[in-house]
């Protein structure tokens, strides 16, 4: 799937699925849900939260 597909079943702009991507955005947590929708997957097994200190 192209960053411009999913950037539009998801409402947001492709330069924010390529900086999701790169781990250079942290996305709300109505775009993690919508992500996870589109992929048949839970938000736990789209994204890892690790620990800050």
């Amino acid at each position: 799937m192209k960053q411009s597909e999913l950037a539009d079943l998801v409402n947001v702009r492709r330069e924010t699925i390529g900086r999701l991507e790169q781990g250079q955005y942290c996305p709300s947590l109505r775009l993690a849900m919508d992500l996870a929708k589109v992929f048949g997957v839970t938000v736990e097994e789209l994204f890892s939260f690790d620990d800050e200190d």
